[in-house]
C-alpha cells in the first residue's frame, strides 16, 4: 500500500523537535565544561563527588521514564514537553547560582527527573506523524539534536567558561529552554487529524499508511507481554552496554583532551566538538541507507564494533601520543553515534502502537542506567588511576558486547516478539 503524503510534515516538525532535543541536550553535556571550567573549585568538589554529581543526572533519567512515557502515549506528549521545557530551563538556571554541593545534588538529579521522558515522548509523537519507510530518517533528525549541540555548545561553553564562568554559562544556556515553551504548545499538536496545516485528504492518506503498517505487526496484549519478550529484554541490556560508552565519553571528553600538554578551556572547547561533526555525517549517512534497503541491523552493530576497536586503539597508544588518540576518540564517538535512527526505528517497526511506547521508555531507562554507570565509573576510574587507559578498555568492552547482543537481538529486515 503506498499513498502520496505530505512532505509538510517533514519542514513543520522536524525543525521543531530538532530544537526540542538540541535544547534538553544542552543540561547534560555542559556539565564536564563547568566542572573542567572552575565549578569544582569553587565549590570544593572533589574528584569522587564529580563522578557522583555528572551521573546524578542518569539516575533520576532512570526512575521516572516509564511513566513520563506512558503518560505521552496515553495522554499528551505535547503537554508532557511544555511543562519540561519550563521546568529543565528553570533548573539549569538555578545551576548557574547554587552556592553549596547539597543543592547541586538535588537539581542534577532532578533534571534527570524532568527531562526523563522527553526522548521517549518524542519518538512516540514522530510515529504518530511518519511512517516506516521515513522513520529511521525521522529519529535521526531528532537524535542529531545530539551531536549538533555538543559540537556548538563546545565551542560556545568553552568561550562562556573562559569569558563570563561557569555560572553565567549555566544561566544563559538555560533561559531558552523556557522561552521555546511557549512556540512548541503554539506550533505542535499531538495528532495528524488535529493539524490545521493539512488538508483533508492529506490527514487521511498520513491515518491510513499508518493503520495499515499496524495491521502487519504481531499484536501484543499488553505491557506485561511486551517487557517479558526475549528481544525487549536484548535490547535494554544493549543498550544499557552501548550507554556506557557513550556518556563515558560525552561527559568526561572535555576533562581528556584538557589534561593534554599546552591545552586551555577554550581550545578544549573547540577540539572537543570535533567527534560530533564526524557523528552528524555519519548518522545523516546510515539513516538515509538504513531507511532504503530497511536492514536495520546492518546499519547497528558494524558502527558499534568499530567504536570499540576504536577505544581499544586508544588504549594502546595511551599517552604516548596524544594526537594518534584523539584521532581515535574521534573515530570512536563517531561511529557510537552513526546507528542511533535505526535502533529506534526498530522498536516501533516491531511492537504495535499500544505497547511500543512502554517499550522505548523502559530500554531508554535501561540506557540511562548504563549512562550513569558509565559517567560515574569513567569519572572514578579516570580520578583514581590518573590516567584514562582503564576506562578506554571499559567502553571498548562495553561496546563490543552491545554490538554482540544486536546481532543476537535484532534479524535482517525487522524483529519478532517471543
Amino acid at each position: 500500500m503506498y499513498l502520496q503524503l505530505a512532505k509538510k510534515r517533514w519542514y513543520r516538525l522536524i525543525p521543531i523537535v530538532f530544537i526540542t532535543y538540541s535544547l534538553a541536550y544542552l543540561d547534560r553535556a555542559n556539565f564536564g565544561f563547568a566542572l573542567a571550567g572552575g565549578m569544582a573549585h569553587d565549590l570544593n568538589i572533589s574528584a569522587a563527588m564529580s563522578s557522583l554529581l555528572g551521573s546524578l543526572f542518569f539516575l533520576g533519567y532512570f526512575f521516572f521514564q516509564v511513566p513520563g512515557a506512558l503518560y505521552a502515549a496515553n495522554k499528551s506528549a505535547r503537554k508532557l514537553i511544555f511543562w519540561t521545557l519550563i521546568l529543565w530551563g528553570a533548573l539549569a538556571i538555578a545551576t548557574g547560582v547554587v552556592q553549596n554541593i547539597d543543592l547541586l545534588i538535588i537539581i542534577r538529579f532532578m533534571l534527570g527527573v524532568v527531562e526523563s521522558a522527553v526522548f521517549p515522548s518524542m519518538l512516540i509523537f514522530l510515529s504518530r506523524w511518519f511512517t516506516r519507510a521515513e522513520r529511521s530518517r525521522v529519529n535521526n533528525f531528532l537524535i542529531l539534536g545530539n551531536p549538533v549541540t555538543i559540537l556548538w555548545m563546545s565551542i560556545l561553553s568553552g568561550h562562556l567558561v573562559g569569558s563570563l564562568g561557569w555560572r553565567m554559562m549555566f544561566i544563559i544556556e538555560g533561559a531558552p529552554a523556557i522561552i521555546w515553551a511557549f512556540f512548541w504548545w503554539y506550533l505542535v499538536r499531538d495528532k495528524v487529524k488535529d493539524a490545521k496545516w493539512l488538508s483533508e485528504s492529506q490527514k487521511n492518506n498520513v491515518e491510513m499508511q499508518l493503520a495499515f503498517e499496524q495491521q502487519n505487526i504481531k499484536p501484543v496484549k499488553n505491557y506485561a507481554e511486551a517487557f517479558k519478550s526475549r528481544v525487549v529484554i536484548l535490547l535494554c541490556f544493549q543498550y544499557a552496554l552501548w550507554s556506557i560508552g557513550v556518556y563515558g565519553f560525552v561527559m568526561w571528553l572535555p576533562s581528556i583532551i584538557n589534561e593534554a600538554p599546552n591545552m586551555n578551556i577554550v581550545k578544549t572547547g573547540w577540539l572537543s566538538s570535533v567527534p560530533y561533526v564526524l557523528a552528524i555525517i555519519m548518522m545523516l549517512t546510515v539513516s538515509h541507507y538504513s531507511d532504503k534497503t530497511l536492514n536495520r541491523k546492518a546499519f547497528i552493530w558494524p558502527f558499534l564494533l568499530v567504536a570499540a576497536i576504536a577505544f581499544y586503539g586508544s588504549y594502546l597508544v595511551g599517552s604516548t601520543n596524544f594526537w594518534l588518540s584523539f584521532t581515535l576518540l574521534v573515530i570512536a564517538g563517531g561511529a557510537m553515534y552513526a546507528p542511533y535512527g535505526p535502533f529506534f526505528a526498530v522498536i516501533t517497526e516491531t511492537l504495535p502502537r499500544n505497547v511500543s511506547g512502554g517499550a522505548i521508555a523502559l530500554i531508554n531507562s535501561l540506557g540511562a542506567l548504563g549512562s550513569f554507570a558509565g559517567a560515574y565509573i569513567v569519572g572514578y576510574l579516570n580520578s583514581h588511576t590518573g590516567n584514562f587507559n582503564v576506562s578506554y578498555i571499559l567502553m571498548a568492552g562495553s561496546l563490543f558486547l552491545s554490538a554482540l547482543l544486536t546481532i543476537m537481538a535484532v534479524k535482517k529486515n525487522t524483529i519478532e516478539v517471543h
